[in-house]
């Protein structure tokens, strides 16, 4: 029964370790970040691993700060954030010098209940990044420096364990 288990269990330790590594890749890291004369904003965002036809990543989740202020999560995708209605987000990004975002933009809640739109306002004479931000006593619509790039994941090698390879019939 020993020498069963020494060679049945080495092979269903790398079967999952597999799986894992092969779900683990089913998305994509970015680091982000975006700033003007008050704001500052950073963090990771995760989207898809695989982009659409023009590109774009749809973005998955996001962590980070804004001012300072730790963001909470993602506003869902196809909704407005509260107060500015009836811009709806599609949460894409891609990898692009210009227009990494689109005119829709993507959204977060903040910790105070304070919610931001970050999009590309391609339909200015010049094009420029701009962010909404709403609380209950305040709007403001400002341009920011906008950048995102993909974070570079090292190859995960899964060798088999020692002895794993040999027969069971030893």
């Amino acid at each position: 029964m020993s020498r069963l288990t020494n060679h049945i269990l080495p092979g269903a330790i790398v079967t999952l370790l597999l799986v894992f590594v092969h779900n683990a890749s089913a998305e994509k890291i970015w680091n982000w970040s975006y700033t003007s004369g008050s704001i500052v904003a950073r963090g990771t965002l995760t989207t898809a691993e695989t982009a659409d036809a023009q590109g774009f990543y749809q973005i998955l989740s996001i962590a980070g700060h804004r001012n300072g202020e730790r963001i909470t999560g993602l506003h869902p995708t196809g909704k407005s954030i509260p107060g500015n209605e009836p811009f709806t987000l599609d949460n894409l990004i891609r990898i692009d010098a210009q227009g990494q975002i689109t005119p829709h933009g993507f959204g977060f809640a903040t910790a105070s209940g304070g919610y931001a739109n970050t999009f590309y306002a391609e339909f200015l004479a010049t094009p420029v990044y701009m962010e909404v931000f709403v609380t209950p006593a305040n709007y403001s619509e400002l341009p920011v420096k906008f950048s995102a790039t993909p974070v570079i994941e090292p190859e995960i090698r899964i060798e088999t364990p020692a002895g794993a390879a040999g027969k069971m019939d030893d």
